[in-house]
Order: structure tokens, then C-alpha cells, then sequence
């Protein structure tokens, strides 16, 4: 038996104030902007009939493991062993709720632990946080963090840091109205030059992202040396799945490592929900926003997983607040803790070795094809830009036709960049998917 709050007087008083005759006038526009068809009349015979009608709306959605993607731009598509799923399926972990006395839930705890061990081990970082809400998030954190420890409003920040994560840092920190210096990457890559030029005294943090937005690798060790000769923090955010090839953000000298963790033992599921990796130096670990769980002992020395901190503005006093984050992707985090220990190092490194190939054979395909050229020529992980010899968005809708996802029009994020396209290539693309890409492309450019 379920429980209506409103009763139907409510109800008709509400409709009432917004002008509107019944319920489903408030849906007028969805239905409106749909195709014709996909909104048909709910069969109400029976459930059977009712579940047929949804499974033929749902084969409307496309699915990536039913259609050859060629995108990553911030989310990738990996394979997700079968254990993943079965694991974070059991009961005591999908209907768990967030421990607000945590010390009863040991099983909840001990993830948490063991999820921020093998986070400092990735990023290569003394301290980790159990998770935050997104990658783009976990940014947006670590440049406020970066703010309250150098007590300066000043930041560096790469023009090749995803577009999608430098407006979510320009929404997280409008409050403190920092002042927000872009560098360029003519190149593809960060111009270190330009972030000699940029640093002075008032910097908080100089953040860059590697793989970078356009797929290309970093010289993070580089521009790190330039940052330790100023008083500002290093901000790197990594793409996890390459580290299982190139140098942590801890070896190239990043005081703040961050990063979205879908890649590691999560489905793209439409958007979401994704993870958030946040790690630090340990004398930076009461200004980490999030929860941190550890091991403590009783006094029969018996071992116990306890929340160590938890420094949000429900525990101590507002103004020393270091976020009003109050919890955490526990079931992700699982996810992404249950992925790492199946792999272990050497199946991890295994992977990451499989998406460089397979987006370095895919590159080598496409550029077989008459007038199309890279944009750049910076090492790349699996992502690269092309230049096309027709418009991105053109050829974007004719593989579309195909059955076929393409890379990301860039014009997407910079109108002016009309030629050019974003290509992905991971472990799961096939040399069938391959050549599908280059036969509809090679039709899509004549």
C-alpha cells in the first residue's frame, strides 16, 4: 500500500496556482519536444503487457555495447569483469546507508579503508580521501583547498584541463571570486613557458590535467619542477586508467592529486553516478574535504576500522569547515575497489597497455583516409584530435546513421574548431569496430 501525501484538494489547489487544468498538463512539454511515437497510450491489460511496452520503449536508448564507440571527452567505456558487478550486488553493501555512527558498520568501514590505500597507491600520494561525488568536483575542491592553505585567491589553470571541469571550478568557487589565469596549449599540450610566466607570489595552485582534454600527456614532471620554485600548490588530475603506464602524480611532485574514477569499475550509465579520487600530502590532511577512515585498536587490541575525519560544517564549527560535503560514493568506491583488486598491478598495467595500442592503431587507421591529418603531434594515452576535411558535426551525424559512435565534434566546446574531432579508442574496441569506422568514414568524406 503506498501513501499519496496530497489529497485531491491539494492537488487542485496547486494545479490552480500554476494555471493548469489536471497533473498531466505539466508534462505537456516533454511529450511536446518528443518524437511521435516514443510516448504512446500505457497498455493497462496486464504487468506482461505493461513489461512489453517498456522493454520496446527502452530498445530506443542506444547502448555502447551494442553500437561501436569511438568517444571518451570525460567518460570511457571499459570492460567491467563480471565480479564487479555480483560483489557490489549483495545486501550488505546496495542497501547500506551512509554510517553516520559508523563504528557499527566494520564491513562499510574496511572498504573505505582499503579504497583509500589503493588510491594513494595510483596517485602515488601519502593521504586519500573515501571518495567525492565526480572528477570535475573533486577539482573544484582541491583549487578551494589550494586556497585555504596558501591564503591566496589566485589560480593557474591549463586551457587543455577539461572545458566541463574548469566551469564546474568556476561554479564551486564563485563565492571566494578568485582570479582564474588560463594557459594555453598551442601544441596540444601546456605551454610550461607560460606557467613560468604566470607564477608570482600570489598563486595558490597551478592545475593541470594529464592525459589532457585533447588525450595528450602532460609533462607534469616538468612543469612540476617550475611550480616548487614558488609558493604555490600543484594541482594534478589524472586519467586513472593511464597510470597504469605513465608517472603518478606524487612522482612528478603534485601536492593535490585528483581524478574521476569511472574508468575503474563503473559503467558510463548515462552520465552517472560517477567518483570522485581525491589524495593529498599528509600535511595537508585536515584541509582535505570528505570522510577518511582508518584503523584504530580496543583495549583488548583487537583490530576496528573507525571515521577518522570528517571535517564538514555538521562536525566542527562552521568557519573552520573545510567543505559541506557530507558524504560519499560508497557503492562506487566499492566498485572501483573490488575492479583494482582483480586486476592487480600487473593486469592493471596489462589494460593500460591494450587502450594505448588500440587508440594508436585506431589514429593509424584514420589517417590512411585522404585529408585527414592529426592536429597534433604530442604522445598521446587513447585519445586524439584530428582535422577532418569536412565539417566534425557533419560526419558525426552521418556514422550516427551507421550505427556508429563517433568522436566528439570540438566545436562543441570551441565553435571556431569545426574540423576537428575527438577520437577515442579502449580496450574493448574490436578490429570489426574498426573497420566499420573506417569504411563509414571513408563514405562520410567524400
Amino acid at each position: 500500500m503506498s501513501f499519496v501525501p496530497h489529497t485531491r484538494e491539494d492537488i487542485a489547489r496547486m494545479l490552480g496556482a500554476v494555471g493548469l487544468p489536471d497533473v498531466d498538463s505539466l508534462f505537456e512539454e516533454v511529450r511536446a519536444a518528443l518524437p511521435p511515437g516514443v510516448i504512446p497510450e500505457i497498455p493497462r491489460e496486464s504487468e506482461f503487457d505493461l513489461r512489453h511496452h517498456l522493454w520496446d520503449i527502452a530498445r530506443l536508448n542506444g547502448r555502447p555495447d551494442q553500437t561501436p564507440c569511438f568517444r571518451g571527452a570525460g567518460a570511457y567505456e571499459h570492460y567491467l569483469p563480471a565480479a564487479v558487478s555480483h560483489l557490489i550486488s549483495r545486501g550488505e553493501f546496495l542497501t547500506a546507508y551512509t554510517p553516520y555512527q559508523a563504528e557499527i558498520s566494520q564491513g562499510t568501514l574496511e572498504v573505505m579503508y582499503e579504497f583509500q590505500t589503493l588510491v594513494c597507491e595510483l596517485m602515488g600520494m601519502e593521504v586519500a580521501n573515501s571518495s567525492l561525488y565526480d572528477g570535475a568536483s573533486a577539482l573544484a575542491e582541491a583549487a578551494l583547498m589550494a586556497m585555504r592553505i596558501t591564503h591566496k585567491r589566485r589560480l593557474v589553470i591549463s586551457e587543455a584541463v577539461h572545458p566541463h571541469w574548469v566551469e564546474t571550478l568556476r561554479t564551486y568557487t564563485a563565492n571566494v571570486d578568485p582570479e582564474i589565469v588560463l594557459i594555453s596549449a598551442p601544441d596540444g599540450a601546456t605551454s610550461a613557458a607560460e606557467v613560468k610566466a604566470a607564477l608570482n607570489d600570489e598563486t595558490a595552485a597551478v592545475i593541470v590535467q594529464s592525459p589532457n582534454v585533447f588525450g595528450a600527456i602532460e609533462p607534469i614532471r616538468q612543469i612540476g619542477e617550475l611550480v616548487k620554485s614558488s609558493p604555490a600548490l600543484y594541482l594534478v588530475a589524472a586519467y586513472p586508467m593511464a597510470l597504469g603506464m605513465l608517472a603518478s602524480p606524487g612522482e612528478a611532485g603534485a601536492d593535490i592529486a585528483v581524478g574521476e574514477g569511472q574508468p575503474l569499475g563503473l559503467p558510463l550509465s548515462y552520465g552517472g553516478p560517477y567518483l570522485g579520487l581525491f589524495a593529498t600530502k599528509r600535511e595537508h590532511i585536515r584541509q582535505m574535504p570528505g570522510r577518511i577512515a582508518g584503523v584504530a585498536h580496543d583495549a583488548q587490541g583487537r583490530r576496528g576500522y573507525v571515521m577518522t575525519l570528517q571535517a564538514r560544517e555538521q562536525h566542527i564549527r562552521r568557519e573552520r569547515a573545510t567543505s559541506n560535503i557530507c558524504s560519499n560514493q560508497m557503492l562506487c568506491a566499492l566498485a572501483t575497489t573490488v575492479y583494482l583488486a582483480l586486476m592487480g598491478p600487473r593486469g592493471f598495467r596489462t589494460v593500460a597497455e591494450q587502450n594505448f595500442a588500440v587508440a594508436h592503431h585506431v589514429a593509424d587507421r584514420l589517417l590512411e583516409l585522404p585529408g585527414c591529418s592529426p592536429r597534433y603531434q604530442q604522445p598521446f594515452f587513447n585519445e586524439f584530435v584530428l582535422n577532418l576535411p569536412a565539417a566534425a558535426e557533419d560526419v558525426e551525424r552521418e556514422l550516427w546513421d551507421d550505427g556508429i559512435v563517433s568522436g566528439l565534434p570540438l566545436s562543441r566546446w570551441w565553435p571556431e574548431r569545426k574540423s576537428e574531432m575527438l577520437f577515442c579508442g579502449t580496450e574493448i574496441i574490436t578490429e570489426a569496430a574498426i573497420n566499420r569506422l573506417v569504411a563509414a568514414m571513408e563514405e562520410a568524406l567524400r
